[in-house]
């Protein structure tokens, strides 16, 4: 099994729709970090499980300096971001990490 991870930082800012009064709720921005891991039992004709900047491309150019809210069609919670590019890096993906600050991260693992 070869497994691959890539961290990702951008800055971005959301909102968040909640049953609760909540600062969040107003638009806000973080400095991202999201880590990616990806795996496979072989490898392409490369020689590599995905390249690195292919991963980037399609997490930081989607969400690096956006209103998240404008990109995606769900309440963008860290733990729905996880599994939203998770899901974006099938068939390979099993788990991301989305860190809002130092203190706050929200992982999605695919079973």
């Amino acid at each position: 099994m070869y497994e691959v991870k890539k961290r990702i930082e951008i800055s971005a800012a959301h909102y968040l729709t909640l049953d609760y009064k909540s600062k969040c709720q107003n638009l806000h921005g973080h400095n991202w970090i999201i880590d990616v891991y990806l795996h496979s039992d072989t490898l392409d004709k490369n020689g590599m499980v995905i390249d690195f900047s292919h991963i980037k491309k399609r997490v930081k150019d989607k969400f690096d300096h956006k209103v998240i809210n404008e990109v995606v069609d769900f309440n963008p919670t860290a733990e729905n971001l996880a599994k939203h590019i998770c899901d974006e890096l099938a068939p390979h993906c099993y788990r991301v990490d989305v860190w809002e600050s130092r203190d706050n991260m929200a992982s999605y693992i695919k079973d």
